[in-house]
């Protein structure tokens, strides 16, 4: 008798103590999904329900390869943007709970709505599915993708009809593209490589292999130091030029109440980096050396105007003359001036 009664009261502080597990990663998965949305700034705390910490002995957050007890938003250990994390708490009684999370972390700068007046419209071919898109005084140098189509093209603002088309094999799909001195550097879409072409001639160079961390090849461009190359998620990678493969350095990017992911086409000018988001009629304007969003245009007017209803017409090219902003799309039929109000 005396064991049976032993073994149904360590039975009712097993029910006991799983209840109480249970209640703390509710109460923790609670908190987290209230937080998602409103996110937190750097140097924000996290400041976890009084029933998680109260029975916890320590509470730790792991995030990649790294863990912490300190639960301030620290840009050492957090970035901007989405941080997929595990919080890891050891309870009062020696057991470990582990749960999932999203802390998101936005800038402390508020975005700033760019006004714009289209002050020019010049043509461009619907049939090239525009990847790369950069100008120099009035030479288009454009990179169009699809395979089968995926090429190299350079023509006259003002005219569709290029005047070098360099035609890539079908198994590649042609990305973004940015211009350093005479050469031509351009991205691939998966096929894990780039290419160098003569500027002048679009006759190939070279090619290199995509860091690996870069999973596709979406976006490029150059600071005057640097190629910067989008992969389709929040982060700017920032590359070698005498060695494209290798990465110097990366940026993550998060507005003041959004957090953005497929950066995909960029432009480098007058000190921000210009990047449209893929499926979104929308150009970012960013910090390059915070990550920061500090401004946005809206070009949905644009945008339902040229995609003949096709969700895959999208706002995807963007580049400069002078001091206004040329933009285009995908299979758009044509190229916008604008200027900044």
């Amino acid at each position: 008798m005396k064991r049976n009664i032993n073994a149904g009261f360590l039975a009712a502080l097993f029910l006991v103590s799983c209840n109480s597990n249970e209640k703390m990663l509710d109460s923790l998965a609670d908190y987290n999904n209230s937080k998602e949305e409103k996110g937190y700034h750097f140097g924000d705390k996290i400041k976890l329900p009084e029933d998680i910490t109260e029975n916890a002995e320590s509470i730790a957050v792991s995030f990649r390869d790294k863990e912490t007890t300190d639960l301030t938003i620290d840009p050492k250990f957090f970035t901007l943007g989405d941080n997929k994390v595990i919080f890891i708490i050891k309870t009062k009684k020696g057991e470990v709970l582990n749960q999932d999370a999203t802390i998101n972390v936005f800038s402390k700068i508020p975005e700033k709505n760019i006004l714009y007046k289209i002050i020019a419209d010049y043509p461009h071919d619907p049939k090239n599915f525009i990847e790369g898109f950069v100008v120099e005084g009035n030479t288009v140098y454009e990179s169009d993708g699809m395979k089968g189509e995926s090429q190299l093209i350079k023509y006259t603002l003002g005219s569709s009809v290029p005047s070098i088309v360099a035609k890539q094999p079908a198994d590649i799909f042609s990305e973004g593209c940015a211009i350093i001195g005479d050469k031509i550097y351009q991205l691939t879409y998966q096929n894990k490589i780039g290419f160098v072409y003569d500027k002048n001639t679009l006759k190939k160079i070279s090619e290199f292999p995509l860091p690996n961390i870069i999973g596709e090849g979406w976006g490029l461009t150059y600071d005057g130091k640097n190629l910067i190359a989008t992969d389709g998620s929040k982060n700017l990678y920032f590359l070698d030029i005498n060695n494209p493969s290798k990465v110097i350095k990366i940026v993550y990017v998060a507005g003041n109440s959004t957090i953005y992911d497929q950066l995909n086409e960029l432009e480098y000018h007058d000190g921000f980096i210009y990047a449209n988001v893929w499926h979104k009629p929308v150009v970012l304007k960013i910090n390059p050396a915070t990550g920061d969003v500090v401004g946005n245009f809206d070009f949905t007017k644009l945008t339902k105007e040229n995609d003949q209803g096709n969700s895959e017409n999208v706002l995807n090219g963007i580049a400069f003359k002078g001091y206004n902003m040329l933009v285009t799309g995908k299979n758009w039929e044509k190229i916008y001036e604008v200027a900044f109000k």
